[in-house]
């Protein structure tokens, strides 16, 4: 495993991520129980009942899956700080049995104006199911670190 420092990105390059990640029923009860306790998110018959017809992960959840499946790069990005997500799309449900994974593609690029050791990257994120159906989708803007000299 190697570090993508900011000279390493380019623009319009594109990373499948090597990892998915598989969706279990337990943990969507578990995570929705702590952090959005949706009845169609932690109870089956209520989720039957609901317009998603089943069980579904909640949005938190599914944003944590895309942060675990953008630490599964090669090469990790010398990343200093995530300094934003914008557009942020969730257009279709996570259920139980979901095998997901991820592609990230670099749009755009620049050094930072008063800090010459780094640079910001924006970047394009989609997750997508075993069905090829997007998930999530969004962009990202972070903080890299230059090779060092």
């Amino acid at each position: 495993m190697g570090i993508k420092y900011f000279e390493d990105f380019e623009v319009g390059g594109e990373e499948v991520i090597p990892a998915e990640y598989l969706v279990t029923k337990d943990e969507i009860i578990e995570v929705a129980k702590k952090w959005d306790p949706q009845p169609f998110h932690i109870d089956e018959k209520a989720a039957e009942r609901s317009g998603f017809g089943g069980l579904i992960a909640s949005s938190p959840h599914v944003f944590a899956i895309y942060a675990w499946l953008g630490n599964q790069l090669q090469d990790r990005a010398a990343a200093l700080a995530a300094l934003g997500f914008d557009e942020l799309r969730l257009p279709n449900p996570v259920r139980a049995g979901d095998r997901l994974s991820c592609t990230a593609r670099c749009i755009d690029k620049r050094e930072s104006r008063s800090r010459p050791d780094r640079g910001i990257v924006w970047s394009e994120s989609v997750v997508t199911n075993q069905h090829g159906e997007i998930v999530l989708s969004a962009k990202s803007t972070a903080m890299i670190a230059k090779r060092p000299t």
